[in-house]
């Protein structure tokens, strides 16, 4: 664990700071099997700074850390040349990759300025901010059964896929993709199945309203399997989409909650996992943040689910 220091953030001491977890480790050690053997108990909270390269400038923060338990609460006012510096370090990386352990420059820095006796001022606590989210206009009921009015049946298999071969998906449909192509115009007809279930009466999915939350795709595909065996919102056949459902709910343009999805669909799921291996390597993802397709491990960070079953 190295030396220990403690740091004052609002009017809590906390002197448990981690100076060995990063961002990389965070997910095997509290989401799934692997390195389980550091942690005592599931109310065990560690702490640990880390770069936030995800806005338009990074921070320096402090993490709270448990076992499915993240919450970021504080901002360091580290200088700005050392944060971007330690960045720059990293050099090229993955889209997703954009948290990242802090240096010993960076390390250092916080020693002499921040923690024990140092200036509290530099640590700005930052708080939960609860909000309803908007779930958009009311859509129309679903009568309980598939119209066939200009259907549109999708591949629903999972199956492996190289570049060329998602290039052609997202042309062949014309499914919007700020890349691949940008004046994509793939139309739905959306209606509720009560509170937690869209249907796409274009495709003849249906649809979770929100989702599961971010996890290596072995555990996303146990949930999956407990949900169906759970009988979840009333069925047992509940899957991840293929690339090609997946990609027939983005949007061309952002909605008012900064994503390219109807707004009946809840924002927590940015970025979602499709049933698509990609060759030679990785997983085939949804992105409805940014609007595209993209590949990326099935393991750290993982992904998003937003589940689907054919009608």
């Amino acid at each position: 664990m190295g030396m220990f220091h403690k740091i004052k953030v609002g009017d809590t001491i906390i002197d448990s700071i981690d100076w060995e977890m990063t961002p990389e480790l965070t997910f095997g050690t509290y989401e799934s099997w692997g390195g389980r053997e550091r942690v005592r108990n599931n109310d065990e909270r560690i702490y640990y700074f880390f770069i936030d390269n995800w806005g338009e400038k990074p921070k320096l923060c402090l993490m709270e850390r448990g076992v499915k338990h993240a919450k970021i609460i504080a901002e360091i006012q580290a200088p700005a040349e050392l944060v971007s510096s330690c960045v720059d370090s990293q050099g090229e990386v993955a889209f997703y990759d954009r948290s990242f352990a802090i240096n010993d420059n960076i390390r250092t820095w916080l020693i002499d300025h921040v923690l024990d006796d140092g200036d509290s001022s530099l640590v700005t606590p930052l708080t939960e901010r609860v909000s309803h989210e908007d779930m958009g206009d009311k859509l129309p009921a679903w009568g309980g059964s598939v119209d066939g009015h200009e259907l549109v049946t999708l591949p629903p298999e999972a199956t492996e896929l190289s570049d060329d071969d998602v290039r052609d998906i997202v042309l062949t449909h014309d499914f919007t993709d700020g890349e691949l192509n940008p004046s994509g115009n793939f139309t739905n007809r959306l209606q509720h199945h009560g509170q937690h279930i869209i249907v796409d009466q274009r495709t003849g999915l249906m649809w979770q309203r929100g989702g599961l939350d971010i996890t290596s795709i072995r555990l996303m595909n146990k949930k999956i399997d407990d949900l169906n065996h759970q009988g979840h919102l009333g069925y047992q056949d509940w899957r991840l989409p293929s690339v090609e459902e997946a990609m027939s709910l983005m949007e061309s343009r952002a909605n008012d909650k900064d994503i390219h999805l109807n707004s009946n669909f809840s924002k927590e799921q940015p970025f979602i996992f499709t049933s698509a291996k990609r060759t030679p390597g990785g997983y085939w993802f949804v992105d409805y943040k940014h609007g595209r397709l993209f590949w990326s491990s099935g393991t750290i960070p993982g992904g998003f689910g937003r589940l689907c079953r054919t009608i």
